[in-house]
């Protein structure tokens, strides 16, 4: 599993896997001078965005990570639609989540805390409004924490959507817990394993069923998700988890992969729930991941393989936009952070209102003219 690393918290951009550990660089020092702490983009939909945090226990199993724990525990971070547009923002992190990032990156040159001091958009454990609201779950790339996600989310809770986002413990450089402990990323010392990614993506479909069947009794909130409309997308492991996910659980009715092998068999027979991968150019027919071939042979149902020209494999986290603070300059021919934060947001938003809230979507049909860096594979990638 190599891997090549760019130089910022986030930003590792994983050629071939799923799953890999960013390696920091010797020298990570920033080639310009931070312009301070990163603030994520405003939300596009009509709501402003609430969110909270849960923390649940599985005692039905143990952690497949923490041999001294008898019980999985996870955080899980619901971002939602409210009325209230005044009050304290969410943070990003803690200074002690930051400082862990800052030491797996390697960064060098700025404050530890500059990730926990990140601008978002959400007010802290403000009141849920709306009813029937779809339900999406997200789910991170190996070793990210969910905040790395949080752009996204915030963007899809603007629109409509509950989305509960899974800190899967011990796969990430810190879980921050309502006690004060930290659990840092036991599962990175055992990512060469054979059959690694494998493991993982079944980890994480269990959390996401454990997390379905706890969120009614769990949050207030809860009576606003209508059960009936869930989907589930995620980030490099996170992507691969969600279809794993759908494997398992029939709740999950659609699902995204954003550039994440796969590692989760679908039946031979076929699988006909809606599907999407969205991804880099490691992903195109013939290259170097071919796991997303594999599988688009097996989905019968409506399914899309979307491919981004310049993007990285952060390109779908909130990475790049945090480049400014640490004072990296994005490499030559790489998609600008704001526009990859757009195209993410876009094609993601289409998916899920097309699959959750039947808005028929014409911009999953052929390529746009308005985003001519979306290609449509395998049609337009050379192969058919």
């Amino acid at each position: 599993m190599r891997l090549l690393l760019a130089a910022a918290a986030g930003l590792a951009v994983l050629t071939a896997s799923a799953c890999s550990t960013p390696t920091p660089p010797r020298s990570a020092a920033p080639s310009a001078t931070p312009i301070g702490p990163a603030t994520l983009p405003a939300p596009t939909g009509a709501h402003p965005v609430g969110t909270t945090a849960l923390y649940l226990k599985d005692a039905s199993r143990p952690d497949p990570w923490n041999l001294d724990v008898d019980a999985r525990e996870l955080k899980v971070t619901l971002w939602y639609p409210t009325k209230q547009r005044d009050g304290q923002r969410a943070p990003y992190m803690t200074p002690k989540e930051s400082e862990l990032a800052m030491r797996r990156y390697g960064i060098a040159g700025v404050p530890d805390d500059t990730l926990s001091k990140t601008r978002t958009n959400a007010i802290k454990d403000a009141e849920p409004t709306g009813r029937k609201l779809p339900l999406v779950v997200l789910s991170p790339g190996f070793t990210n924490p969910m905040s790395t996600l949080t752009s996204l989310a915030e963007d899809l809770a603007s629109r409509g959507y509950v989305v509960a986002g899974i800190d899967h413990t011990y796969e990430s450089y810190a879980t921050t817990f309502p006690d004060g402990r930290v659990a840092e990323c036991i599962a990175c010392d055992s990512d060469t394993d054979p059959g690694f990614g494998t493991g993982v993506v079944q980890g994480r479909a269990a959390d996401v069923s454990f997390v379905l069947d706890q969120l009614p009794s769990t949050w207030d909130g809860s009576d606003r998700i209508d059960r009936s409309r869930i989907a589930m997308a995620g980030q490099s492991i996170g992507g691969a988890s969600a279809m794993a996910a759908m494997v398992k659980d029939s709740r999950v009715r659609a699902g995204i992969d954003m550039d994440g092998t796969t590692y989760a068999r679908i039946p031979k027979t076929g699988f006909s729930r809606p599907f999407m991968f969205l991804g880099s150019a490691q992903h195109v027919p013939g290259g170097r991941d071919k796991s997303w071939e594999r599988d688009w042979k097996l989905l019968t149902g409506w399914k899309r393989w979307l491919v981004l020209s310049g993007a990285e494999h952060q390109s779908f986290t909130d990475g790049p936009l945090m480049a400014g603070a640490f004072g990296i300059k994005p490499a030559y021919g790489v998609l600008p952070a704001a526009r990859s934060a757009e195209l993410t947001r876009t094609y993601v938003a289409a998916f899920l209102d097309q699959h959750l809230k039947a808005q028929r979507q014409p911009l999953l049909d052929k390529p746009s003219s308005r985003y001519p860096e979306v290609t449509f594979c395998p049609a337009t990638c050379g192969q058919s």
